[in-house]
């Protein structure tokens, strides 16, 4: 009987408890709303899109005010992309559009290798310019540096060394 008594008081507590929690919730909540209303600084306004190419993804960022920058993972572009090659690809659009030295450009890029990077990158800057002015749209279409390279690597399959390589067959 005692231990009876004692488990119906333990489930009276927690009842309890569970009463008083979101209450405790309601003011956390109440605080977040506070923070989130404070006073920022003033945002410097930029215009952002997505460029794709085989498992790199390009974040670019332009603004059109400050210093006159092209910077790739916080590194100068002739930098990080160290062939001539890549850097013409990189900066195509801009070239385009005759450009270059009108805006501060910010790009993340991530996964692939340097050249999947450099047209991810060349993907992402052309979408901004469009977002920047709609009339540059016609001259980059027709230039192919709007559309989306899909091409992706192929699955490996089982029972073959990659995704169409089978191993060599033997005679004997």
């Amino acid at each position: 009987m005692a231990k009876i008594k004692e488990t119906t008081q333990k489930k009276a507590k927690l009842k309890k408890e569970k009463i008083k929690k979101p209450k405790k919730e309601k003011k956390k909540k109440a605080k977040k709303e506070e923070e989130i209303q404070k006073p920022t600084l003033k945002e410097e306004r930029y215009l952002e899109a997505l460029g794709r190419r085989k498992t790199s993804i390009a974040r670019v960022r332009l603004f059109t005010r400050g210093e006159k920058v092209f910077l790739v993972n916080e590194k100068l572009y002739d930098i990080y992309f160290p062939t001539l090659e890549l850097q013409q690809i990189v900066l195509d659009g801009f070239q385009k559009m005759k450009c270059l030295d009108k805006f501060r450009v910010l790009v993340k890029v991530k996964g692939g290798g340097y050249h999947s990077q450099a047209e991810a990158v060349r993907h992402g800057t052309a979408r901004v310019l469009v977002k920047f002015n709609p009339d540059f749209r016609k001259r980059l279409k027709k230039a192919g540096l709007l559309t989306r390279d899909s091409r992706m690597r192929e699955r490996k399959k089982f029972g073959l060394k990659r995704a169409r390589r089978a191993p060599q067959w033997q005679k004997r």
